[in-house]
């Protein structure tokens, strides 16, 4: 296999995923066109050396619908003979589109490629492409299928993870999250989407609550217990885990990610093709993993994904300097970090989704540029990234600083 370098990405800030969002107004085709044209216009690449382009997208319907990485190649104006192909592996779209495109350049089937993700949740809601795992009752009660926020507060309870403790890693979050965008971290890597007059539309991420304390979340009432007990799903959830007594529902909007629009592009290549477009390498993508597990509980598969990743790679969690997790929900990011001893100090140290926000296709390329960037700042020389995914899957990357 021939080794894979990260060259450069770039990602948009992410707006609030409502009408009056800061993204509402763009288009999801233009929010993944202006990020391809970023990586295009500060790399001064030819885009003829660009041979897939690979985008996840979660609800590829209506305005992200059809093979949305094609469309979206055309409309950044890159040459015709670049192909794209849409991505989805559910919340972790964004890392397997990299993970595919770096796939295919260590397979030597191309040189260079694209990979990242788009997510307009204000303009396509969630859940707007269907799905037998939900709607459909045959498919539905045979694999014990519960709404993932019953499956956050399933997945707290079983591991014995209180609303404190949930409530106590949310406020580290946005505490992180603030720190990093007041000392500029994030700045090397943030482009601002424009609107048709070309102004720029959002310039920084903006579900930020800086003043969040654990006062203020501990006034939220839970936002799945209605879900759980009048739809049912606490009970479906109870005959897949008969040794629970109950569901203790400790998640809220205050501990679990938010609804955002944003995009994200990664450029990957191998060595050579690297030298002809006159680019440094920054990392070399050591080793991917993606798992399936248990779908009823569903957010647990990251720690597995890691260790498979660690595996492949011959390394150890202890090896990984820096440590990137979707803050799908704080008992997520609670739970590896008890399965593979990581310390708090080394995961998410510039806050999450919590903060941030949860962009469904485009969240594992921010999160693999975020780790990047934080590896290059603070001179670490690996990490690895890795998200939770519906259905029980889970799919993490390591890198290493060249």
């Amino acid at each position: 296999m021939t080794d894979v370098f990260i060259y450069d990405h770039v990602r948009t800030p992410r707006g609030k995923g409502k009408p009056d969002g800061g993204l509402a107004e763009i288009t999801p085709m233009q929010l993944a066109a202006q990020m391809l044209q970023a990586l295009r216009d500060r790399n001064r690449l030819d885009t003829r050396l660009v041979e897939d382009v690979f985008l996840g997208c979660v609800s590829p319907v209506g305005e992200q619908g059809g093979n949305i990485a094609r469309i979206a190649a055309l409309v950044a104006g890159f040459d015709h003979s670049v192909p794209g192909v849409q991505v989805n592996r559910y919340c972790g779209s964004g890392l397997e589109a990299v993970n595919f495109a770096a796939a295919k350049v260590g397979a030597g089937q191309v040189d260079m490629a694209i990979g990242g993700g788009v997510e307009s949740m204000s303009r396509v809601p969630m859940g707007s492409d269907g799905g037998a795992m939900a709607l459909d009752p045959q498919v539905a009660f045979s694999i014990h299928f519960i709404m993932q926020g019953v499956a956050a507060d399933l997945l707290a309870t079983k591991y014995g993870f209180t609303r404190e403790q949930c409530d106590a890693y949310a406020v580290e979050s946005q505490q992180r999250a603030a720190n990093a965008w007041a000392r500029g971290y994030f700045g090397r890597s943030i482009v601002a989407p424009k609107d048709v007059v070309g102004l720029p539309v959002l310039e920084k991420d903006e579900l930020i609550r800086p003043g969040t304390t654990l006062e203020s979340l501990a006034a939220l009432k839970p936002s799945f217990t209605e879900m759980g007990t009048q739809y049912g799903f606490d009970a479906v959830a109870l005959q897949r885990y008969p040794d629970i007594e109950a569901i203790d529902h400790v998640h809220h909007a205050g501990n679990s990610s938010g609804i955002v629009d944003g995009a994200a592009a990664v450029l990957v290549g191998n060595k050579e093709a690297g030298a002809r477009a006159g680019l440094r390498p920054r990392a070399r993508i050591r080793s991917v993993a993606t798992v399936g597990s248990e779908p009823t509980i569903m957010l647990d598969a990251p720690s597995f994904a890691a260790e498979k990743a660690l595996k492949k790679a011959g390394m150890k969690a202890a090896d990984i300097g820096l440590w990137e997790l979707n803050e799908a929900f704080s008992s997520v990011v609670l739970c590896l970090m008890e399965r593979l001893s990581v310390p708090h100090d080394r995961i998410n140290v510039n806050g999450g989704a919590i903060a941030m926000g949860h962009p469904l296709g485009a969240t594992g390329a921010m999160i693999l540029g975020t780790l990047l960037d934080e590896m290059e700042r603070r001179k670490v020389g690996t990490g690895l990234v890795t998200l939770c995914e519906a259905a029980g899957m889970g799919t993490a990357t390591i890198i290493e600083l060249v």
